[in-house]
């Protein structure tokens, strides 16, 4: 009983120590009302991204925006084509078309989207990258993970509090200086977009 009591310590230890990690987020960009912070991701190269605004919206008007998936590209960071595969119940499938600087090639990813609806009107979407959920693209180079979510949480004076987090492994090679490019642009250009479709 004690080696059990000793071995599920040991365990939550573990997951407190990775959600801490998870947790130490810097500050990378503070403008136009958009914050962006970064954190580190042990065992990638690649780091996680954290965007952070208000937007004077409904939960509603937001959600209807997100939802129009082929329409929403418009206002994604370096979205090229965008759509929807299949809808059941909360759950969603997207393919999306990334633009990506010459030399290198172009990105494709496909993802399992699981929306939560929480008891004080907030609106979360679980973002799972499921690269073989279809067969890979001529020409485009499958991302192979994403982890994130979107979370819409409505607060006082009409206001919505927005946040968008991602963590990719972009797939094939990267040059570091456009990943630590996009991990910055990509929270704030979406979010300053989404806020300037809706204001």
């Amino acid at each position: 009983m004690m080696a059990l009591t000793r071995l599920l310590l040991g365990s939550m230890a573990l997951c407190v120590a990775a959600a801490a990690h998870a947790e130490e987020w810097r500050l990378a960009k503070d403008e136009s009302g958009i914050k962006v912070y970064l954190s580190e991701v042990a065992g990638s190269k690649y780091k996680a991204y954290r965007g952070v605004t208000l937007i004077k919206a409904d939960i509603g008007t937001l959600s209807a925006l997100q939802e129009d998936v082929a329409a929403s590209c418009a206002w994604i960071h370096e979205c090229k084509e965008q759509k929807l595969l299949k809808r059941d119940g909360d759950k969603s499938w997207t393919y999306t078309r990334f633009n990506t600087p010459w030399p290198v090639d172009p990105r494709d990813s496909v993802i399992e989207v699981t929306t939560e609806h929480g008891s004080d009107g907030s609106v979360i979407r679980k973002l799972h990258g499921v690269p073989d959920y279809l067969p890979e693209e001529k020409g485009y180079v499958r991302v192979s993970s994403v982890e994130g979510h979107w979370s819409m949480t409505p607060k006082a004076d009409g206001m919505v509090e927005v946040v968008y987090q991602v963590h990719t492994e972009p797939g094939g090679s990267v040059p570091s200086w456009l990943a630590n490019k996009f991990v910055v642009d990509a929270p704030f250009n979406t979010l300053k977009g989404m806020r300037d479709k809706v204001q």
